[in-house]
């Protein structure tokens, strides 16, 4: 036998062999599978906007000293286990739906809405556009790392905002760029940011603080977000997309059914 057939052969048997092991494999994963809870059937998204409010958020004394979203805890921790949300930002997002009752009474925020921006801006603070090494919400509610968008430079399809903060939020001497869980641009922040967290300084990285910002921003533009009209306005006075408008509403519907944004 020549030393090439010997190879020739040696590979095939290498190759069947492999086979054999991927068919093992697949049928004891399969078997395995036969004992595993089936998968969770999401409910269909309503159309309705604006999208339902969600769970009830509980009163809390949020006049209290320090961090009051972490008197939600209670309320955001099982709702956190349905919809993928982590505790930090549903904590925030409750939070922030009480303060703006007080606030602007006539606004009517709820919580989904505000986590349905959260869900297209950043993924609630874990998106930060980087391939590998997302961020995630420390115990404080910072996004860590810090989550800054491309510079706003007029490249095409973006606007050109020339730097508003000497690169205090951004870390941009030139030019703003979006910033924290919510992408604020730092010269929106300077007009519409609000301390929630109660440490004395309005952060856009804190989700807290970015949230009641949120809120702000949308009431001040929408007044009623409890009718179409000043909901789609509220929306898109964020993001003038329709595009971006449905996303909203659909990640805010399914966050109401208590499932992941689909």
């Amino acid at each position: 036998m020549s030393s090439g057939l010997q190879k020739t052969l040696g590979c095939g048997c290498s190759a069947v062999l492999a086979v054999v092991i991927v068919i093992s494999f697949v049928g004891w994963a399969l078997s395995l599978m036969d004992n595993v809870a089936p998968s969770r059937q999401l409910e269909q998204i309503p159309a309705d906007v604006p999208p339902a409010r969600g769970e009830v958020v509980p009163e809390i004394d949020i006049e209290a000293a320090g961090r009051t979203s972490q008197h939600l805890g209670f309320w955001a921790e099982p709702i956190a286990i349905d919809t993928g949300i982590s505790p930090q930002a549903l904590m925030a997002y409750g939070n922030a739906e009480l303060v703006a009752r007080k606030l602007w009474p006539n606004c009517n925020i709820a919580w989904t809405t505000l986590a349905g921006i959260g869900q297209i801006e950043t993924r609630h603070g874990t998106y930060n556009g980087k391939l590998f090494g997302g961020s995630s919400l420390d115990e404080n509610g910072y996004a860590d790392p810090p989550i800054v968008g491309v510079p706003l430079d007029g490249s095409p399809g973006l606007a050109e905002i020339p730097d508003s903060d000497g690169g205090k939020w951004d870390g941009d001497t030139q030019f703003d760029r979006a910033v924290g869980p919510m992408q604020f641009i730092p010269e929106s922040w300077a007009r519409l940011g609000l301390d929630a967290n109660g440490d004395g300084e309005a952060n856009p990285n804190q989700i807290d603080d970015a949230a009641l910002s949120a809120a702000n921003l949308l009431c001040s533009a929408g007044g009623d977000l409890s009718t179409p009209e000043g909901w789609t306005t509220a929306v898109h006075s964020y993001n003038m997309s329709n595009q971006y408008l449905l996303d909203v509403r659909d990640a805010a519907a399914s966050y109401a059914l208590r499932q992941p944004a689909i």
